[in-house]
């Protein structure tokens, strides 16, 4: 399963991240740079550090699971 992760800083410095799941790939760099400054105007999401004041990155993230038979 694939997620778009979406890291901000707040304004204690601290890291926040918002997943989603199943993005759209290729992913569209504009689009996400549009949606993070977005976010961060609106100040629609909440953190216990204070507001969302900076990107800090945007990352595709995949894992993989194999059983193995026992």
């Amino acid at each position: 399963m694939k997620k778009l992760e979406l890291k901000f800083l707040n304004e204690e410095g601290k890291i926040v991240t918002v997943s989603l799941d199943n993005p759209i790939e290729p992913p569209a760099e504009a689009d996400i740079i549009a949606a993070m400054d977005s976010i961060i105007a609106q100040n629609c999401l909440y953190s216990s550090g204070g507001d969302l004041v900076e990107k800090k990155e945007a990352r595709i993230v995949e894992r993989n699971v194999t059983n193995i038979e026992i």
